[in-house]
């Protein structure tokens, strides 16, 4: 079922303008269906990622590789990105941060818009943080984990590292493994914080639903 206080996915109907979240492990195709999200239904995409905090902040923790630690729930602030979301759904309106894990900077900003049916789709690592503050103001229509083979999930990762070159290959290639080893703990914690774990195509299929519902009288 979904979670608490979040609009049922597939029945009745759903309030306008909030929040989908999607979490679960890097690589498992979180961007990639929030994408075919925005493209397909207009919906704007809020790439949670982008809250990343920046090098020179004292509180962004570092790894033993030596690199940030962007698995490290204080490498985000949850914060910042819950008053986007909340400004994005109150006003239509919102600027947000372009962040470059390659540099570990923000290298710009962009503005994104919500017209008053839209739901707002936020993607990230961490995104089963903000279920509860999301829930508790209103704001949440749904929470969903997406998951698949954690195999070839890290395949897909390495993949998308390595031609983004995010970091060296050698340190790439370590915090793959970590990854991997870590994935049913990412996945249960998501658990733990309110979203449910599906396949991206089953998300893909509900969140449709949703917006069926979302147009039913």
């Amino acid at each position: 079922m979904g979670a608490e206080g979040a609009a049922p996915v597939g029945g009745g109907s759903a309030d306008p303008r909030r929040v989908v979240l999607l979490t679960g492990p890097s690589g498992a195709g979180k961007s990639r269906l929030a994408a075919r999200l925005g493209s397909a239904h207009g919906w704007p995409v809020v790439r949670l990622d982008d809250f990343y905090r920046e090098a020179t902040d004292p509180r962004l923790p570092r790894s033993p590789l030596g690199i940030p630690d962007w698995d490290h729930a204080d490498s985000w602030d949850a914060d910042s990105a819950v008053d986007a979301l909340r400004q994005l759904v109150d006003d239509g309106r919102v600027e947000v941060p372009v962040y470059d894990i390659a540099a570990s900077a923000v290298t710009g900003r962009h503005v994104l818009e919500a017209r008053p049916t839209d739901y707002v789709v936020a993607e990230g690592l961490f995104a089963g943080r903000l279920v509860h503050p999301l829930r508790r103001e209103g704001l949440l229509a749904e929470a969903l984990c997406v998951r698949q083979n954690r195999s070839l999930t890290a395949l897909r990762r390495l993949v998308r590292d390595l031609s983004e070159r995010r970091k060296p290959p050698r340190i790439l290639l370590r915090r793959g493994l970590a990854l991997w080893r870590d994935e049913p703990h990412v996945v249960a914690q998501a658990e733990a914080q309110g979203a449910r774990c599906l396949h991206p195509r089953e998300a893909e299929a509900e969140l449709g639903a949703l917006l069926r519902a979302a147009r039913t009288p």
